[in-house]
């Protein structure tokens, strides 16, 4: 593997947690929200927005390790990482329709975020 690989499969590695502890942050706060008034802040949409970046940033440093040396990954990994950002267009596209449970809504879907990073952490990958 080149110099660059394990740059890119290093912070990738290490970019993981940061995705997965962002949307663990976002997603408790999201949802507590919903039932305390007191912690509708616009502070959680900046942490949702944050968390939901980290997650573009994570699967572009994916694929830049695959570019680099044309590693060979478990085809589920590569999917969880799509599936995540599939996942942030289908949590944007509801938000209007179902406003009364938009913290829900985000909540849950940054935790759904948390559970994507924590099982591709897991994976057999190099």
């Amino acid at each position: 593997m080149s110099f660059l690989g394990l740059a890119f499969l290093g912070l990738h590695d290490v970019f993981a947690w940061i995705m997965t502890l962002t949307n663990a942050a976002a997603g408790v706060w999201g949802t507590a929200a919903h039932w305390k008034e007191q912690l509708r802040r616009r502070e959680l949409w900046y942490l949702v927005i944050v968390a939901q970046v980290t997650v573009a940033i994570q699967v572009l440093l994916g694929v830049l390790v695959l570019q680099v040396d044309g590693l060979e990954v478990q085809q589920l990994h590569v999917v969880y990482g799509f599936v995540a950002l599939a996942t942030i267009g289908i949590l944007y596209s509801y938000r209007q329709q179902i406003m009364q449970w938009q913290y829900l809504l985000y909540g849950g879907g940054c935790l759904f975020l948390m559970g994507l990073g924590i099982r591709g952490m897991f994976l057999d990958t190099p």
